[in-house]
């Protein structure tokens, strides 16, 4: 299991056809990854929360490409695509009294690889929790701004 913090940005959009496809341009112009996305939408307005580990300053980018949005920080946890791993983190988190407040991912096929990207009330001391579990690395850290 690799544990490190990334970048979240939670970005207000119109729910009309193209909002998606004009914000992932931002992105695609300015070569940056997006490891994580997941949307809520209610009737006509939504958020888009989009994990990167960029450097870039993506709220500047995203400001001038015309799109209001508030960063915070997350976790990316990559662990073993096998039973019982959200399980695992989540009653470890809970044990350590840490809110959930958001929670995306993959799932890899059995023995693969998956990302689950986790938000929480205090991200530092749910990264120390989560890095002490067996079979956990701490991994390179995303430094956020």
């Amino acid at each position: 299991m690799k544990v490190e913090i990334l970048k979240q940005f939670s970005v207000f959009m119109p729910n009309r056809p193209g909002a998606l496809s004009g914000l992932a341009r931002v992105f695609s112009e300015k070569g940056i990854d997006i490891l994580g996305l997941a949307s809520e939408v209610r009737d006509d307005s939504g958020v888009v929360r989009i994990a990167v580990a960029a450097d870039a300053d993506v709220s500047a980018i995203l400001s001038q490409g015309g799109f209001s949005s508030v960063e915070t920080n997350l976790l990316s946890v990559e662990l073993e695509g096998k039973s019982g791993e959200l399980h695992r983190i989540a009653k470890t988190l809970a044990d350590g009294k840490i809110n959930i407040t958001t929670v995306y991912g993959s799932s890899g096929r059995s023995g693969g690889i998956s990302r689950m990207l986790i938000a929480v009330e205090n991200v530092q001391k749910a990264r120390a929790l989560l890095a002490n579990l067996p079979g956990a690395c701490g991994g390179a850290v995303a430094q956020p701004s």
